[in-house]
C-alpha cells in the first residue's frame, strides 16, 4: 500500500492537476450548496385530522378516535400513537421507529383511516392525513398590520400571497390570523311565524336552489346542442329572490323573511402586530432552496408591492431564520478562520514557514473537498456541519502535521525534498491510516442512534468522516507530492538541529539533547526505572478528580439539549372560566401594553382567543390548555440589544400583578424538542382514578419550592350546557332530534345549507341561516321554537337545559386517557434535581396505594431524552472502544499495546469531569456526551504514534529503556504540535469569540456561540488532561513487560539456585 505515495511522487503533475480540480470543484461546491438553520430531518409522525363541526370532545372520542385507534394500531413500525378528541374535530398523531420510510407510514395511515371511516358518522368531511415534515418550518414571515378595515387587510394579505407563492424557491405561504368567509342568511323569527314559514322549509328552498345540474346535450340529427341549466349561487344576489311558499297568488321569498350578507365568521380570535390589527403570512421555501435566498426574494417582493398600498397598512419582517442562519454560519466561519490562523502560528513556530504552509493549505483543501462530498452525497450545510468543519480543523491537520515533521527531520538529516517527503509518506502511512480509523471508530456508532436527537446529530460524524477522509488522501498522497515539489531542497546535513540527532542509528544519547526535547528524555529515563511509583501517582490524580466530582455532581444541574441565551419567546396569558374571545382579546391588550418601553424588543405578535391555525413549528412545544392569548416577542440582533436573559427577566417583572390571570413566560425551543423540565404522563383506562392522581400530583408540585410555569391537561372549570331531549314527549308534538338541532344552530354558529364559490374567493364559502345578533343569547334557548306541522312549538315542552362541568379535549395514548402534569424549574433551581425528589414522593404515594396500580406513570421530556441519550453514549462508547481496539490489534498485534493506548480514553474522561467541576455552569446530556465519545478517537491517536514507534526502534535490536527514551524524545514534538493544535483550534468555541474580518470586529458571546461551548471545552479539558498523563505514563508503562519478564527470570533463577546449591550465574 505505501506504494501508492512513490506513485503519486512520480507522477506528480498529475496529481497536481487532479488536486487543483478537486480544489475548484469544491470551491464550487461551497457556493451553490443551500444553507439551513437545523438539520433537514424527517420527524417519524403522521398527522391524522378528521373535522366535523359541532362534534363534542365525547362523541369525537367515541366515534373518530376509538375507531381510527384500533384500525391504527395494527401499523407495522408504530411506536407511539396519540389522540385528541375535541370540539369540531378528532386528530391523531402517530410516531413511528426511526429511521423510517415517510412515503410508506403515509400510505399505512391512509389505509387504516379508510377501513375506520365506516364507523364514522355521516357528516364528517375528508379525513386530513399529513406527514409531519421539517421542511414545512416558515422561513420567513410577513406581518400585515395596521388601522385599516378588517376586508381591506384581507385583500392586501390575499394578494400578496399569491404573488409570492409565484415564486419558484416557494413551495406554499401559510395566512395566519384570517377569519374564513361566509354567506350569512339572517332571518327575522317573527317574520318567519307571521308567514307560517318553517325551518325546514327555508332550509329546502336554499339547498335545492344551489345545485350543479349536468342537463348534457340534444341532438337533433342536423346539429348538436349543450343545454346548460346555471343552478349554483354565483353571487349572494341571487339568494334573495328564492320562493319559500305560496299563498294565494302571493309568494313569499327569502328577501321577505331574511338579509344576506357576505361577511366573515364570528371571530373566535383576534391577531395583532406591534398593537394593530395583523395577518401573518408564513412563507415555506422548496426543500433544497438557500434559505438565504429565498428570503431576500420575499423581501424585494414585498417591498416592491407594498409600494401600491395606503398608507394605512404596512408590513414588517420577522422569525426570518436567514438573518439567524447568516448569523450563525459567520460565527462558524470566523471560529474557523480564528483556529486555522492560530493552527498556523503554533506550526510556524514549530517547523518553519515553509513547512507551515505545506500544513496551513490541508485545512482549506480538505473542507473544499468535504464540501464536494456533501454535494454529491445531496446534504446542506446547517449548523451541525459549520461546528463539524470547527472540530475538525484541531484533527485535520494532524496528519500533515506528522508527515511535514518526519519530513522536515530527514530534510536536517541530509535527505534530498523528494526523498524526505517520500519516507515521511511511506513510514507514516500506517499510523496515520490507523489514527484516522481510530478516530473515525469513535464517530461511526452515531450514525445508527435511531430517535430524533440522534438524526439531528448525525450530521456530525457524517461530516467528519468526510473531512478526516479528506485529509487522510490530502495527508498521504496531495501533501508528500506537493513536498516533493515544493518544500525546502535539502541535501545538506543540519548540525544546528537537535531533530537531526534523533534517527534510531545515531549514537548519541538523547538525554543529552539541548531544550525541552532533552529535558524531557531525562524525565523519562528515569520514570521508565520506576514504574509502580508513576502508576501509584497516576491513579491518585485520576482518583482524586473522580471522588471530587461524585460529591459535587448531585448538585449541578443537568439539561438535555442546551440553556442558551433566547432571541424570541412567547408569553403566555392563562385564565379560566367561560370567557369570550372578546374578554381575552382585553387580557391580552393589557399584557401587551406591560412590553412598551422594554429596551431590546423589536417586535411582537399577539393572538387572543384560539389560534386559527397553530404551526408545529411554532417553538411553542405544548401551549398550557388555559392559555386565552399567546404573544410571540421578537428582540433585536444580538449585538443591537441587552442580553436575551435580561430582556427575558425584565419582562417577567412586567409581567406581574395583572389580575385574575397567570403569566408564563417560555424562550423559543431550538434543537430537538423537549419542552419543560418536569413532565409526568398519567394514563388509565379509569378516567376517576386518573383525575384524582393528577390532582394530587399537582397540589404536591404547586407547594414545592423552586417550580414555576406549572400547568396541567386536567379538565379546566367552566360551565357547557346540555339540552336533554324527552324523545317520546317531542314526538308528541310532531319534533325530532334534526329539527331540534337545527334550530338550536340558528341560535349558534348557524346552519350550514350549502356552499358556493364566488368568482372573487379562492375556496369555497358556506352558506349559514342564522338569527340575529340580538336573539343569540343563552336565555334564547328556551324560548325557541320549532315549526312543526301543527304549528310553531317552544321547545322548553320536551327539552331541559342543564350546566355540566366545560370538557374542551381528551386526550388519548396507545388506547388509554391520557393526562399530564409540567412544570418549569425555578431561576436557580435545577430541573434534574426537583424531578428527583419529585419521584420518590411518588414513588412513595405508589408503594402505599394513594395511586392506585391501574395508573400508569410515564416521565418525558428531558428526563426521557436523558436517558435514552445516556444509554445510547454508554453503547457507543463501548462500540467504539472494541471497534478501536481491532483497529489497534491489526497494527500492533500485542494486547499490552492496545490495552495502553486505550487507557488514554478513561484518563480523557477523567479530564472532562474535572473541566465540568471547574468551569461548566451546567451539563447539556447531548453535547457534553457527544465531547466524551469524539474524545475517545481523537486520544488515541498520540499513543499510537508513540507505540508505532517504540516497536520499530525494537525491531532494530534496541534495548527496551533505551527505545522508549529515545521514543519519547522523537516523537514529543509532533505529539505536542498536533494536541496543541487541536486544543488552540477549538479555543475560539470555548470562549465564544467571534471575529469579524471584513471589518476588522471582535466579538465575545452570542447565542449561535454558546451552541458549541459544552462540546469544544470538553474536548479540550479531556485531550489536555490526557496528553499531559500519556506523555509520561504511556512510555513508562512499555517498559512493564519488559521489567515483569526479568523480574520472573530472577525469581526463577533464585529458585533453581535453591534447588541446586549451585554458584549463582551473572
Amino acid at each position: 500500500m505505501t506504494g501508492i505515495v512513490d506513485f503519486a511522487i512520480g507522477r506528480a503533475r498529475m496529481i497536481l492537476a487532479i488536486f487543483v480540480c478537486a480544489l475548484i470543484a469544491g470551491l464550487i461546491a461551497f457556493l451553490t450548496l443551500p444553507r439551513e438553520a437545523d438539520p433537514d430531518i424527517p420527524f417519524p409522525f403522521v398527522i391524522v385530522v378528521v373535522p366535523l363541526d359541532g362534534i363534542s370532545p365525547e362523541d369525537a372520542e367515541r366515534l373518530i378516535v376509538r375507531p381510527t385507534e384500533t384500525e391504527m394500531r395494527a401499523i407495522e413500525g408504530l411506536s407511539e400513537l396519540n389522540g385528541t378528541a375535541s370540539l369540531g374535530a378528532g386528530q391523531l398523531v402517530a410516531e413511528f421507529d426511526v429511521p423510517f420510510d415517510a412515503d410508506q407510514s403515509v400510505l399505512d395511515v391512509r389505509e387504516a383511516v379508510d377501513m375506520a371511516r365506516r364507523e364514522y358518522p355521516e357528516d364528517v368531511r375528508e379525513p386530513v392525513i399529513q406527514e409531519f415534515n421539517s421542511a414545512l418550518a416558515p422561513t420567513i414571515a410577513v406581518q400585515i398590520y395596521g388601522e385599516a378595515p378588517e376586508r381591506a387587510l384581507y385583500r392586501t394579505a390575499r394578494v400578496l400571497e399569491d404573488e409570492l407563492e409565484a415564486l419558484p424557491q416557494i413551495l406554499q405561504v401559510d395566512i395566519q390570523g384570517l377569519r374564513e368567509e361566509v354567506l350569512e342568511i339572517v332571518i327575522d323569527p317573527a317574520r318567519l311565524e307571521t308567514y307560517g314559514v318553517t325551518y325546514s322549509q327555508l332550509f329546502n328552498a336554499v339547498q335545492s336552489n344551489n345545485r350543479l345540474i349536468a342537463a348534457g346535450s340534444l341532438d337533433s340529427g342536423e346539429a348538436r346542442f349543450q343545454v346548460k341549466v346555471p343552478g349554483l349561487f354565483e353571487e349572494a344576489d341571487d339568494a334573495l329572490n328564492l320562493p319559500l311558499s305560496r299563498s294565494g297568488d302571493t309568494v313569499v321569498t327569502l328577501q321577505d323573511v331574511a338579509t344576506v350578507r357576505r361577511t366573515f365568521k364570528d371571530a373566535d380570535s383576534f391577531a395583532r402586530y406591534n398593537g394593530a390589527p395583523a395577518y401573518t403570512l408564513q412563507v415555506v421555501r422548496r426543500s433544497g432552496e438557500n434559505i438565504m435566498d429565498t428570503a431576500a426574494a420575499v423581501r424585494a417582493l414585498t417591498n416592491e408591492i407594498s409600494q401600491s398600498w395606503p398608507e394605512t397598512i404596512r408590513h414588517e419582517f420577522s422569525l426570518d431564520l436567514s438573518t439567524y442562519v447568516r448569523d450563525s454560519l459567520q460565527s462558524l466561519t470566523s471560529s474557523i478562520m480564528l483556529a486555522i490562523i492560530l493552527v498556523l502560528i503554533i506550526v510556524v513556530a514549530a517547523l518553519g514557514l515553509r513547512s507551515a504552509l505545506l500544513v496551513g493549505i490541508a485545512i482549506p483543501s480538505s473542507f473544499l473537498f468535504s464540501f464536494l462530498l456533501l454535494d454529491l452525497y445531496g446534504l446542506t450545510v446547517n449548523f451541525m456541519v459549520m461546528f463539524a468543519m470547527v472540530l475538525a480543523v484541531g484533527l485535520l491537520v494532524d496528519g500533515a502535521i506528522v508527515v511535514v515533521e518526519y519530513a522536515d527531520r530527514k530534510l536536517a538529516e541530509g535527505a534530498t525534498r523528494k526523498e524526505a517527503y517520500a519516507s515521511a509518506g511511506k513510514r507514516m502511512f500506517w499510523p496515520i491510516v490507523s489514527s484516522t480509523a481510530t478516530t473515525l471508530a469513535a464517530f461511526v456508532p452515531f450514525l445508527f442512534w435511531n430517535s430524533i436527537p440522534g438524526q439531528y446529530m448525525a450530521f456530525l460524524p457524517l461530516t467528519l468522516i468526510f473531512v478526516l477522509s479528506s485529509a487522510l488522501v490530502m495527508a498521504l498522497i496531495f501533501l508528500p507530492t506537493l513536498g516533493s515539489v515544493f518544500g525546502r531542497k535539502g541535501g545538506v546535513v543540519d548540525t544546528s538541529s537537535a531533530v537531526a540527532h534523533l534517527n534510531a542509528e545515531e549514537e548519541s544519547d538523547p538525554a543529552d539533547l539541548p531544550g525541552l526535547t532533552g529535558v524531557y528524555a531525562r524525565t523519562i529515563a528515569k520514570l521508565v526505572k520506576r514504574p509502580v511509583m508513576v502508576s501509584l501517582a497516576a491513579l491518585a490524580v485520576v482518583v482524586g478528580v473522580v471522588g471530587s466530582f461524585v460529591a459535587t455532581a448531585s448538585s449541578m444541574r443537568t439539561e438535555f439539549f442546551l440553556d442558551a441565551e433566547p432571541e424570541q419567546l412567547y408569553v403566555f396569558v392563562r385564565a379560566r372560566g367561560n370567557l369570550s374571545p372578546a374578554e381575552q382579546y382585553e387580557l391580552a391588550l393589557e399584557a401587551e401594553t406591560r412590553l412598551a418601553g422594554i429596551e431590546g424588543i423589536k417586535g411582537y405578535y399577539t393572538v387572543a382567543g384560539t389560534p386559527p391555525g397553530q404551526s408545529p413549528f411554532d417553538g411553542v412545544g405544548a401551549a398550557p390548555a388555559d392559555s386565552v392569548a399567546r404573544i410571540f416577542v421578537e428582540f433585536e440582533p444580538f449585538g443591537q440589544r441587552p442580553n436575551g436573559r435580561l430582556i427575558e427577566r425584565q419582562i417577567r417583572q412586567a409581567m406581574t400583578g395583572i389580575p385574575g390571570v397567570i403569566i408564563e413566560i417560555r424562550p423559543f425551543q431550538q434543537g430537538p424538542p423537549v419542552g419543560k423540565d418536569i413532565q409526568i404522563e398519567l394514563r388509565s383506562n379509569d378516567p376517576v382514578a386518573l383525575e384524582a392522581a393528577a390532582r394530587l400530583m399537582r397540589g404536591y408540585i404547586d407547594q414545592m419550592d423552586g417550580v414555576t410555569d406549572i400547568d396541567d391537561t386536567l379538565p379546566l372549570p367552566g360551565v357547557e350546557w346540555r339540552l336533554d331531549i324527552d324523545r317520546e314527549e317531542a314526538g308528541r308534538f310532531g319534533a325530532d332530534v334534526t329539527q331540534l338541532g337545527a334550530a338550536v344552530q340558528l341560535v349558534t354558529t348557524g346552519t350550514l345549507v350549502g356552499r358556493y364559490r364566488p368568482d372573487d374567493a379562492d375556496e369555497e364559502v358556506d352558506i349559514r341561516v342564522r338569527f340575529p345578533a340580538e336573539d343569540r343569547d343563552i336565555s334564547r334557548l328556551d324560548d325557541l321554537r320549532v315549526n312543526t306541522a301543527t304549528g310553531a312549538v317552544p321547545i322548553s315542552n320536551f327539552v331541559t337545559r342543564e350546566a355540566r362541568q366545560r370538557v374542551d379535549s381528551i386526550s388519548r395514548r396507545d388506547g388509554k386517557r391520557v393526562l399530564i402534569v409540567r412544570a418549569n424549574a425555578d431561576e436557580g433551581f435545577a430541573g434534574n434535581l426537583l424531578l428527583a425528589d419529585l419521584r420518590g414522593w411518588i414513588d412513595a404515594r405508589v408503594a402505599d396505594g394513594t395511586i392506585p396500580p391501574s395508573v400508569e406513570i410515564d416521565y418525558l421530556g428531558a428526563d426521557e431524552e436523558n436517558a435514552e441519550a445516556g444509554a445510547f453514549f454508554a453503547a457507543a462508547m463501548t462500540a467504539s472502544l472494541f471497534m478501536m481496539a481491532v483497529i489497534l490489534l491489526w497494527q500492533f498485534n500485542n494486547f499490552w499495546h492496545v490495552i495502553l493506548t486505550l487507557q488514554a480514553v478513561v484518563l480523557s474522561v477523567v479530564g472532562v469531569l474535572l473541566g465540568v467541576m471547574l468551569t461548566f455552569p451546567y451539563i447539556s446530556i447531548l453535547f457534553l456526551g457527544t465531547g466524551v465519545v469524539t474524545l475517545a478517537g481523537i486520544v488515541v491517536n498520540n499513543n499510537i504514534v508513540l507505540i508505532d514507534t517504540f516497536q520499530r526502534l525494537r525491531s532494530l535490536g534496541m534495548p527496551v529503556d533505551e527505545a522508549i527514551v529515545r521514543t519519547a524524545a522523537q516523537r514529543l514534538r509532533p505529539v505536542m504540535l498536533t494536541t496543541v493544535t487541536t486544543i488552540f483550534g477549538l479555543l475560539p468555541m470555548v470562549f465564544q469569540l467571534n471575529a469579524d474580518f471584513a471589518h476588522g470586529v471582535l466579538s465575545i458571546g452570542g447565542p449561535a456561540s454558546e451552541w458549541w461551548v459544552q462540546l469544544s471545552s470538553a474536548v479540550v479539558w479531556g485531550l489536555g488532561f490526557s496528553t499531559l498523563l500519556t506523555l509520561l505514563l504511556t512510555p513508562v508503562m512499555l517498559g512493564v513487560p519488559s521489567r515483569l519478564g526479568h523480574m520472573m527470570r530472577r525469581l526463577l533463577g533464585r529458585s533453581e539456585q535453591v534447588a541446586t546449591e549451585a554458584q549463582p550465574a551473572e
